[in-house]
């Protein structure tokens, strides 16, 4: 039997756009915490160990989280970025050797369904990474994937970075992954902060796994409202909505 999944969930940061100085996921959308709905579609999807990754008031999160058992934290010292973040929640899992979900912990509309596949794509190929996608017109400032000529996937470019053609492109990165386990430690220890913010990218990752040569996909399994986060309190009231309607 394969190992269970576990999931890193990234809820360290403070949310400056919210302007409070409460942490972004313990903001309420139809009475729970962003960060609620995203560790119930991990355990739907069959994350059975639960890494919330935390930094910014970091006792806050810790007390609303108080009552599930199930659930461990990890510390992110100091915003060194995505993927720094990811490192902080692998330390705790220590050796774990099967899948892991990491997931953005302001992403309410999450389904455990779209996880489900995005897992299940990552164990029936055999890949060492599975990026959640996702289709939308309004695609500025969002990171485009880059298919080859039979549709196989070759990169994520981000906005800044792209040529015209890419900024065409429709098909997003989420910010939703399925790696195996060993495959996304290695790669968290060569990711550098060689970037204007010099920060660590989570999705640094994802090239250094396909320069290695190993099998990495991207899978259109979400809509684009579960890919919708919450970093502005207009946002939030958008997720209000579409959860109240849901």
């Amino acid at each position: 039997m394969p190992a269970p999944a576990a999931a890193i969930i990234l809820a360290a940061g403070q949310g400056k756009r919210m302007n409070s100085d409460l942490p972004k996921v313990l903001h309420k959308a139809a009475g729970r915490t962003l960060v609620e709905y995203v560790l119930d579609a991990a355990r739907g999807a069959g994350a059975q160990r639960l890494v919330v990754v935390i930094g910014h008031k970091a006792e806050l999160v810790r007390e609303a989280l108080a009552s599930y058992p199930d659930v461990e934290f990890a510390v992110q010292q100091r915003q060194l970025g995505t993927g720094d973040a990811a490192k902080s929640g692998t330390a705790v899992l220590g050796s774990h050797d099967g899948p892991i979900f990491v997931l953005n912990g302001d992403m309410p509309l999450i389904r455990s369904q779209s996880l489900g596949k995005l897992l299940n794509e990552q164990q029936s190929r055999g890949a060492t990474c599975v990026v959640g996608t996702a289709t939308t017109e309004q695609n500025a400032g969002l990171g485009r994937i880059v298919r080859d000529a039979n549709g196989e996937f070759l990169r994520i470019v981000e906005e800044r970075d792209a040529t015209p053609e890419e900024k065409a492109i429709r098909e997003i990165n989420t910010g939703c992954f399925a790696f195996g386990g060993p495959e996304l430690f290695a790669a968290l220890d060569e990711i550098r902060p060689t970037n204007q913010q010099a920060e660590y990218y989570l999705t640094d990752c994802v090239e250094i796994l396909r320069r290695a040569g190993k099998r990495v996909s991207a899978l259109p399994c979400f809509d684009i409202a579960e890919a919708l986060g919450v970093n502005t309190p207009e946002q939030l009231a958008d997720v209000e909505r579409a959860l109240r309607t849901r």
